[in-house]
């Protein structure tokens, strides 16, 4: 793959107004923390004699379903980690009550664990799940290669993220695309980070992904910057994949962890190029680096969006699957409690 020169970009300071939002329930998200060691590269190391960095962690999906009544059945799904281009789970330690499955999500290839547990005395579910892993940075020079299936399903459009609403005319603007998807792409998060904030205002209806609300409120959280900037490129016919797991602290040693987050990739010269625009938006300095590249301080849980589970749910499509996803009774159940931790090893 041709290496790109990274430009020093001035971002436009005019919004280009006129997109209609649409009211949505937010979701909390936290800050994740970025790592200074592999952020800060300059462009001039970014090449494919650089190394990528790596790390070596265990990571603790755990917490419990919530505010149930003593005895409830409760059935429940989890992501569950795999290897991707840039991470190998190397071990897998699972603590839920009974019996559970592992089974694979049709559309995206995602694993999913499923079991059913009645509530305890104190009305909750716990479940434990501790990944031992090996994570690497994602360099633009070692890019995941793109097959014809993925290219395929990855410009279809999902309930929140829409293709014919026009959101590349309401957001370039005037600007015309170049026809190297590797430099539209880079016109594409330009135009998102200039026309987005990060802002988590509380009450606010941000953090669902909605392509249009995003668009029409220019706020958000990493859902809404890269449900944007999905849209936009699949309007464009340049294939782009929503992809959803946790931040780890840069700092080596170990912590808790709030919350997700989520990044974007898109498709240029027959590989993956990913995109981290909301951290860019947070550090300005970073703005080259999270185009085409990805610390390796994230473990990745799930890919796309509208799942359908499996065993199938009952409550319809899943938006984006990172947390756990319960029913009790065919209906969703939504109280939880975290308890996400980080432990490198040395």
């Amino acid at each position: 793959m041709k290496h790109l020169t990274i430009l020093l970009a001035t971002l436009s300071s005019a919004y280009i107004l006129g997109c209609v939002p649409d009211q949505n329930d937010s979701l909390p998200e936290p800050t994740p923390t970025v790592a200074p060691d592999t952020a800060n590269t300059t462009a001039d190391t970014l090449e494919s004699s650089r190394e990528a960095a790596a790390r070596e962690f265990k990571f603790t999906y755990a917490g419990a379903i919530t505010e149930l009544e003593a005895g409830d059945e409760v059935s429940i799904w989890l992501p569950v980690a795999g290897d991707t281009h840039e991470q190998q789970i190397l071990d897998r330690e699972i603590d839920v009550p009974g019996e559970y499955t592992i089974g694979e999500e049709k559309a995206y290839g995602n694993q999913i664990l499923h079991f059913t547990a009645k509530a305890n005395e104190q009305g909750e579910v716990p479940f434990q799940v501790i990944y031992h892993l090996t994570r690497s940075e994602a360099l633009q020079a070692d890019g995941e290669k793109i097959t014809e299936a993925q290219a395929a399903a990855f410009t279809l459009p999902s309930k929140l993220v829409p293709v014919d609403q026009n959101l590349s005319g309401q957001i370039l603007g005037d600007t015309t695309l170049a026809n190297n998807s590797l430099t539209a792409g880079r016109q594409i998060y330009d135009a998102v980070n200039n026309r987005m904030k990060y802002d988590k205002p509380e009450g606010g209806d941000w953090g669902r992904g909605d392509s249009v609300w995003a668009c029409g409120n220019g706020f958000g959280n990493c859902t809404d910057f890269h449900s944007l900037f999905i849209s936009i490129c699949r309007e464009q016919k340049i294939p782009a994949r929503f992809e959803i797991g946790f931040p780890i602290a840069s700092e080596r040693g170990e912590g808790e962890v709030g919350g997700y987050h989520c990044w974007a990739k898109f498709a240029a010269n027959e590989t993956w190029v990913p995109v981290d625009i909301s951290e860019a938006d947070k550090d300005p300095s970073l703005n080259d680096y999270y185009y085409g590249n990805l610390t390796e301080n994230r473990i990745t849980f799930s890919v796309g969006r509208d799942l359908t589970l499996t065993p199938e749910q009952q409550g319809g499509p899943v938006n984006f699957l990172v947390y756990p996803y319960a029913e009790v009774a065919g209906t969703p159940h939504t109280t939880f409690r975290k308890g996400f931790r980080y432990e490198d090893i040395q």
